[in-house]
């Protein structure tokens, strides 16, 4: 993998620029995908120029554009703009899936255990990445408002704090978006009374986690730094945060390829489904994934590919207490 400099109109328009060349096949969407939370994420925006996203860097806020290019060889075109630039930039290989070595799971002896189910996502998908953003604050707030409650209520709860609180991404409605926004920054989150959560539908015990965790938000970010089984341990010490959470986060802070997210509502059922057929739990589900430990977020991603649904049955949706911590 190599990285070179963007074409020199693409740098002239923005802070700061990048070509990433991935060095093997890359789907842009498929592997950032995770990394939005649903369709109307205001800090994202899918667009026909490209994927643009919006947060705060060490040096400040920046909005970055993607713009996956399939001549004369496969990469990424990286645009920056805003105080935070040029960290957004350094940061793009790791973003896109530098460090998510796939070599052992493409084993032919390792495909041989794999479900016939998985092999042929994996054969379908061979640009699929997982990303690593580093940035534990923007990817542990939305998580934590997401436990115990449906994802549609979290979202719009996300939302709502994000137009209240979040702040316009470096050139937006010039170079970007005008709708695009960065999310706030631990301060500002801490500075949200307890009305405006309560406007969100975020119930008191979500918020206090939210403020518990992001006291210590330098605390936080340092975790980026350390192996996901570190980190992980070291974010389920803080009260209100547990397996799943954790695992949520490391997903997409560090691109762990092993983190499976325990106590979801949908995924031991899913997972069960599609492996054999009937429903299991979340012990089920690890027995069944414990063949392919190291790579069992890897599977579930290519499970989601597949275009496996499991059957639909009873009610659509119970709201209470399905994710635990």
């Amino acid at each position: 993998m190599t990285i070179a400099s963007a074409p020199a109109a693409a740098a002239a328009a923005a802070d700061a620029s990048v070509r990433w060349h991935p060095g093997g096949p890359f789907n842009l969407l498929q592997s950032l995908g995770i990394l939005m939370r649903g369709n109307g994420d205001p800090s994202f925006a899918n667009r026909p120029d490209g994927l643009w996203m919006a947060f705060t860097t060490p040096d400040g806020p920046a909005t970055l554009r993607l713009t996956a290019v399939s001549s004369p060889d496969c990469c990424v075109d990286a645009q920056a703009w805003g105080p935070g630039a040029e960290s957004a930039i350094s940061g793009v290989p790791r973003l896109l899936g530098r460090d998510d070595d796939w070599s052992g799971f493409d084993e032919p002896a390792f495909h041989a255990e794999l479900p016939r189910l998985v092999v042929e996502a994996r054969r379908r998908n061979p640009g699929l990445r997982l990303p690593a953003t580093g940035r534990v604050v923007d990817s542990l707030v939305p998580t934590i408002l997401e436990q115990k409650v449906t994802t549609i209520e979290a979202r719009r709860g996300y939302r709502y704090l994000m137009y209240r609180y979040g702040s316009p991404a470096p050139g937006a409605g010039l170079h970007a978006p005008s709708d695009l926004l960065v999310a706030p920054t631990a301060a500002q989150w801490l500075g949200i009374p307890s009305w405006e959560w309560h406007k969100a539908g975020v119930g008191p015990q979500r918020s206090a986690t939210v403020m518990r965790a992001l006291r210590s938000a330098s605390g936080l970010e340092r975790l980026a730094a350390l192996d996901a089984a570190e980190a992980g341990a070291k974010l389920q010490a803080i009260p209100g945060i547990g397996i799943w959470t954790a695992a949520e986060v490391l997903q997409r802070t560090h691109g762990c390829p092993d983190s499976i997210a325990v106590g979801d509502y949908h995924l031991a059922s899913f997972v069960g489904y599609a492996l054999t057929g009937k429903k299991t739990d979340d012990a089920g589900m690890l027995a069944l994934m414990e063949p392919w430990r190291g790579h069992r977020q890897r599977v579930v991603r290519l499970l989601g590919l597949s275009g496996f649904r499991k059957p639909a049955f009873g009610p659509r949706m119970t709201i209470q207490d399905h994710r635990g911590h």
